[in-house]
């Protein structure tokens, strides 16, 4: 791919990129963050689990906490009785939270948390979120290394990564995200060292959240990268397996029901809300069309063009910032069930992305990626207007910019796939 090629983006587009100037977007930033965590601050300055608003405090931890308490006292066979879930929830919280909080984890995600069952939960998602942020900010750290175009932008990386809207609504709810983060930087680390069995292994891993690997092994097959698709499946089915070993059939029976199921477990009214909350591809057809069945078949007709495109990304010889960006933008449009805090995995693709404009700055889509970048950045702050116009902005804006990876993408032999990255474009310099 050319670094060279000359600019042909509309006018519109260039004045629009040239408005997002470094200073806008570090004041931008800092004041995202100061409104984010400011709230956030206030918010959580109450005694006791509930904040100001009267919701529970990291109430997403709540579910795991109790999987990793029953396992440590034997009770695993209890594991997705959402009934007995919920009453002890309330035995923990000491009173009804007003929202349904069903275990739709594997039971080997309770398990990793056995360890925090020797503290009171207070205590245990403090411990959790400390970590989970550290580990974030870590994920960030490896990643900025590996983009020399943004090593003079230590502060600007920073004041993002701070104020990267998922990285706020991961830490209210108390979820796990970050792990899932952490797999697909490990991933590209693996792949950008030409360890693609090491990447295979890393995104298996993922199987604990199963709703990111509907698209990333398809794409794989289409691509033929064979020695990744090896390392993901026989990783997947090796945690499956383990854990079927460890629990019984009958629990991981009732976990995959669980899963075929969930709409018996949340109540009607978080059901009309999830979508607005969702940033996929499924929640988009659904918010815009109003006949289910027709909503079911754009998704999956979208979801086929998208790991599509992606498959041709990952076969080019673009470098691997960009077809890994690819691949990560297609597991977050094709998953079902992803919502806002989901995004966090998105933080090594602004990486990648403006690290190879701010190197190759006289391509032809630079200005196109860097508003794209900026809009998949924002937009999924406007995600509760979707309420009233049916339409998720930020999910449009993702699936145009894997259109514009694919644009300026050459297709490369599988060969090319693992061996033939230069170091500029590996970013091995």
């Amino acid at each position: 791919m050319s670094d060279s090629s000359p600019t042909t983006e509309p006018d519109w587009l260039a004045a629009a990129a040239e408005w997002l100037t470094p200073r806008r977007l570090r004041a931008q930033g800092v004041l995202l963050a100061l409104c984010a965590w400011g709230v956030c601050t206030v918010d959580f300055a109450t005694p006791g689990l509930f904040d100001r608003a009267g919701n529970l405090k990291f109430q997403d931890f709540l579910p795991l906490y109790v999987s990793a308490r029953w396992i440590a006292a034997g009770r695993s066979a209890e594991l997705y009785d959402q009934g007995v879930v919920a009453s002890e929830i309330r035995a923990i919280v000491g009173e009804p939270t007003g929202t349904l909080l069903p275990n739709l984890y594997g039971p080997q995600a309770g398990l990793a948390f056995v360890p925090l069952t020797s503290f009171s939960f207070p205590v245990a998602v403090r411990v959790w979120v400390t970590f989970s942020l550290l580990l974030y900010f870590t994920c960030v750290w490896l990643v900025w290394r590996c983009c020399p175009g943004l090593h003079k932008h230590g502060v600007m990386v920073a004041i993002a990564a701070v104020a990267f809207p998922p990285v706020f609504h991961f830490f209210v709810r108390g979820q796990i995200s970050v792990l899932v983060l952490a797999c697909f930087v490990v991933a590209f680390l693996a792949f950008r060292s030409n360890h693609p069995w090491l990447a295979g292994v890393a995104l298996g891993l993922l199987i604990f959240k199963p709703q990111f690997l509907v698209a990333v092994p398809l794409v794989l097959l289409l691509a033929r990268a064979w020695v990744s698709f090896a390392g993901l499946a026989l990783t997947a089915v090796a945690q499956l397996g383990l854990t079927w070993m460890y629990f019984g059939s009958a629990v991981m029976r009732a976990y995959f029901d669980t899963l075929s199921h969930i709409s018996r477990w949340i109540g009607a009214a978080e059901l009309s809300l999830a979508p607005i909350q969702m940033h996929s591809l499924r929640s988009f057809w659904t918010l815009l069309i109003p006949w289910p069945k027709l909503a079911l078949g754009l998704y999956l007709l979208s979801s086929l063009v998208a790991i599509a495109i992606t498959a041709a990304v990952w076969k080019s010889d673009s470098p691997i910032a960009l077809r890994f960006s690819a691949l990560t933008l297609a597991a977050v449009l094709v998953n079902p069930h992803l919502f806002i805090y989901d995004l966090l995995v998105l933080a090594p693709v602004m990486l990648l992305i403006v690290d190879w404009m701010l190197r190759n700055p006289n391509h032809a889509s630079c200005d196109a990626l860097r508003l794209l970048a900026y809009l998949v950045f924002v937009l999924p702050l406007f995600g509760p207007l979707s309420r009233w116009t049916h339409l998720q902005l930020s999910v449009p804006a993702f699936a145009v910019l894997l259109w514009v990876l694919w644009s300026f993408s050459s297709p490369a032999t599988e060969e090319n796939l693992v061996h033939k990255l230069a170091p500029n474009e590996s970013g091995v310099v």
